[in-house]
């Protein structure tokens, strides 16, 4: 069985009888679970069982929800969500290439993906292909209802196999896709039927494109593309082979200009010195070359030098239109060369990490409107020229900013606020949503003090069978995380806990540790701040950036990254960016963790404890 195909389209149709769903980019694949078991096939039929192993055990994980269904089949996208309507598919391209279990073990839990799941063409056994889309809808969601399963997307569930949402307004969902980056759209006919392998227009895809402006240098004879190249630092790198989009004039244009003054470098192929520019269409880059490009048009009032690496990554990564930036050119971190586009292209890519930790909490930030170092100023209430996107929470007197979307985050960063700090409870509960101990040593010079107190209650927290997250503060010292199942322990709950273990570790080792408000009191000794974490009170956020002449942020680690080599300088907005693309987010299963930690049995514990002395 290969799954049905869709036709392209410009704009995307509009009547009733249509029906939107966004176009992720991934792997399509049809999901075939019978008495032979579960099998995942490719758009070619190739088994990817084992190439997506996490998608396997996610199906035996539901397997007694779903037996009443059985024998089902599906037909879905593999992805790897970076919002609800995007996904980066350069990391279910690399999934695809790897051939050892072992890596792809380790990939999967670095990078999950997810299986998403927009069409039903069995149940029990009964082949429904037959039958119009919006009945197999109707099914198909009546079924993940019963099992428990997500019925629209959210990239943040612990549950990898979800549903597609459904629009039914075109205008709605294109919104959404150019806001968050999304590959395109997909309209489908309400009454269509699910056809094998064919091609039709009942379904239509949209695509999203991006327009890049490349340096045309090199032209192939032998199959008549061109290539297009950007400089980056001073060098000219390739980025993409096109020829598609053209006319046969432009071609014929191209092509002449080409073999009358271009050298021949050898194999039928001619170049010529930078000096010619176009514009492709493209759907992204996957930080080598332009995906799906397409000639759009020459663009000869752009001086060859224009096309730089920077430019590239801001067209490739368009601010979405409703937030209007100023001044994008505006030094924001002199020493380390970054100006405010640089920061607001950091924000977008750190967004599908940050936004989780930022989502429904006041937040306090810490704006510095021209730059670091310069004046600063805390800001909790929002503004009088806010625009209407931006959410708020009324607390007391206070009518504070929630930043639940990316273009309210951007629009922040906009407005040059740097550090975004956080409540430990969110707008709709009273309660912490995790433990924090801040570990502050008196000073950069003291930050190996830092490490040994955090390897020590790591230590005290595996005994208690608590997992535990942790984080540079972006300053001088580290930050640790026990999550804690939602509205269930209350701060008085929390300090029992945070006290043990702050005096014992005081006890333990009294030269270095201490728990003295006083900076003057605690002499050349680390603060366990546990006092900080109360009802009121705030941190800084993962991911936040700080507002020092470094531009150091406050970043998630590994474990086993935690050591005497460890040093807070090493994580900056360049180099966050980078550790964002190769280890993933070390945070990642932070809710799904303190769904489950059983800090019930600590707290028993404890007071038992504390009874008996």
């Amino acid at each position: 069985m290969k799954p049905m195909l869709m036709m392209d389209a410009e704009e995307i149709p509009v009547g009733k009888d249509w029906i939107y769903e966004t176009k992720y980019d991934g792997f399509r694949a049809i999901l075939i679970w019978d008495e032979e078991g579960i099998r995942l096939f490719s758009r070619n039929e190739k088994v990817l069982n084992d190439i997506f192993p996490e998608i396997i055990e996610e199906c035996h994980r539901i397997e007694h929800l779903i037996k009443p269904f059985l024998p089902i089949a599906f037909d879905g996208e593999l992805v790897c969500l970076q919002n609800d309507f995007s996904s980066e598919f350069s990391i279910v391209q690399t999934r695809g290439r790897m051939r050892k279990k072992e890596v792809i073990d380790q990939h999967s839990k670095i990078f999950q993906c997810q299986y998403i799941v927009f069409d039903l063409l069995s149940v029990k056994g009964k082949d429904v292909t037959a039958s119009a889309l919006d009945k197999r809808k109707a099914q198909l969601k009546k079924c993940f209802e019963q099992i428990g399963l997500p019925i629209t997307v959210q990239y943040r569930h612990e549950s990898l196999i979800q549903l597609i949402e459904t629009f039914t307004d075109g205008n709605e969902i294109w919104n959404y896709i150019r806001h968050n980056n999304g590959e395109g759209a997909i309209a489908k006919r309400r009454k269509s039927v699910w056809s094998n392998e064919k091609r039709t227009n009942q379904w239509l895809k949209v695509k999203n494109w991006r327009l890049v402006t490349v340096i045309i240098t090199k032209y192939e004879q032998v199959n008549g593309f061109f290539t297009g190249a950007i400089y980056r630092e001073g060098h000219l790198i390739e980025i993409t082979t096109f020829k598609h989009g053209m006319t046969d004039e432009e071609m014929k244009t191209l092509s002449e200009l080409f073999l009358a003054n271009g050298k021949n470098i050898g194999d039928s192929t001619y170049e010529i010195a930078p000096s010619i520019c176009a514009n492709i269409n493209c759907i992204s880059f996957d930080g080598k070359h332009l995906r799906e490009p397409r000639f759009h048009s020459f663009q000869f009032e752009v001086n060859a030098e224009e096309c730089q690496w920077r430019r590239l990554l801001r067209q490739v990564n368009p601010i979405p239109e409703q937030v209007q930036i100023t001044h994008p050119d505006k030094p924001v971190w002199p020493r380390e060369s970054l100006q405010k586009d640089d920061y607001l292209l950091y924000l977008q890519m750190a967004a599908p990490f940050m936004l989780p930790f930022l989502k429904e909490r006041h937040l306090t930030l810490i704006r510095f409107p021209h730059g670091v170092p310069g004046e600063m100023f805390y800001q909790k209430s929002v503004p009088d020229y806010a625009p209407d996107f931006v959410q708020t929470s009324k607390d007391e007197d206070i009518d504070y900013i929630v930043c639940n979307d990316i273009t309210t985050l951007l629009w922040l960063g906009n407005q040059l606020a740097l550090e975004y700090h956080i409540p430990f409870q969110t707008i709709d509960t009273t309660m912490p949503t995790e433990i924090v101990f801040d570990l502050d040593p008196p000073s950069v010079k003291e930050f190996s003090l830092s490490v040994e107190a955090a390897v020590r209650m790591k230590a005290i927290f595996d005994r208690f069978q608590l997992t535990s997250f942790i984080k540079t503060s972006g300053g001088k010292g580290l930050q640790l995380y026990i999550p804690l199942p939602f509205n269930t322990f209350t701060y008085e709950d929390t300090r029992l806990f945070t006290k043990f273990v702050s005096d014992f570790l005081c006890d333990q080792e009294p030269q270095w540790f201490t728990t003295e408000r006083l900076k003057k009191n605690r002499g050349n000794k680390l603060y366990l701040d546990y006092v900080q974490h109360h009802e009121g009170k705030t941190i800084v956020a993962p991911y936040s950036p700080r507002g020092n002449e470094l531009a150091t942020v406050a970043t998630p680690l590994n474990w086993d990254e935690v050591g005497a080599s460890l040093r807070p300088e090493q994580f900056t907005i360049n180099s966050v960016m980078e550790r964002m693309k190769t280890i993933g987010d070390p945070f990642r299963e932070f809710r799904k963790v303190g769904n489950t930690q059983p800090y019930a049995v600590v707290l028993e514990q404890l007071k038992a404890l504390l009874e008996g002395k």
